[in-house]
């Protein structure tokens, strides 16, 4: 098995461990192979797949893809297993495919494994496999990870008429609201209101700038504090946050609009001076 990071010593060997497993099994599975030859595929499955049938590879590679991505590539000695969650849902299905073409034997799933359960050696042998394969895997996925973003999220409860951030200040966290409503004051002024889910405080820890607005808990508020020094990472490496972020701002920006155009409204009916009475005519 190749794959597309650079994998460590504890990867090679396993994969040593698996191909050895693979042919011994193989040694004690009396089943003849129907030879495939695959040509070159760069999208969707090979001509020919079949997700009833166990696949080895006997020259060449078969490139694994899932979202559009090549995860790894099968070579001489790998065994393909189909993915149990087949190819209907093309947006969750994982894909087979060649390069530059290559041979399989392909055996009857159903035959196969009913000869691996026949025997207590055969049997021993694909738990191996499988437990092999399993850590090959996890060691994959691992590689393919980015690091580790860790954060210290801390939780607070503020009642009602509590300030949870104040107007002025240097940021220290960005929040979450989890439950409650809270006010948003601009000089004392009501521009907003926060309601649960949404992430509030962020602007002061994007652009580091004091705090341009009071927040001040309406009912009983609970929320989440992300120190403002690993917020930025957080939303590097998470893309839920960063659609959050952005809702939460546009709605900021539309309630913002709406009372502008109220405030210009009840301005020019100001300006306007009352109706004229008939006395004046």
């Amino acid at each position: 098995m190749l794959a597309s990071v650079d994998l460590p010593d504890d990867f090679k060997l396993l994969n040593q461990q698996y191909r050895g497993l693979v042919q011994a099994l193989l040694d004690e599975i009396e089943l003849l192979p129907i030879r495939v030859e695959v040509a070159p595929t760069q999208s969707g499955n090979f001509r020919g797949f079949d997700a009833a049938r166990f696949y080895l590879v006997e020259s060449g590679t078969v490139t694994v893809r899932y979202s559009d991505r090549s995860v790894y590539l099968l070579e001489e000695g790998d065994v393909l297993l189909p993915d149990i969650a087949g190819t209907r849902d093309p947006d969750i299905a994982v894909y087979y495919g060649s390069e530059a073409g290559a041979s399989l034997n392909a055996f009857s799933a159903l035959e196969f494994m009913a000869q691996v359960f026949s025997r207590p050696v055969t049997t021993k042998l694909w738990t191996r496999l499988l437990i092999t394969y399993s850590g090959m895997m996890l060691r994959l996925t691992a590689m393919h990870t980015q690091a580790d973003v860790v954060t210290t999220p801390g939780f607070a409860v503020y009642e009602p008429g509590e300030i949870i951030i104040t107007q002025g200040e240097r940021a220290q966290y960005v929040f979450n609201m989890t439950a409650g409503l809270a006010d948003v004051l601009v000089d004392d002024v009501p521009v907003g209101i926060i309601s649960p889910g949404e992430i509030f405080g962020a602007m002061a820890a994007l652009t580091h700038a004091d705090r341009s607005a009071t927040v001040r808990a309406r009912s009983r508020c609970s929320v989440v504090k992300v120190p403002t020094s690993q917020f930025t990472d957080l939303i590097k490496t998470n893309p839920a946050t960063i659609h959050a972020l952005l809702t939460d701002m546009a709605n900021s920006i539309v309630s913002l609009n709406e009372q502008l155009v109220q405030q210009r409204s009840v301005g020019i009916k100001d300006s306007a001076g009352p109706p004229a009475s008939s006395e004046d005519e």
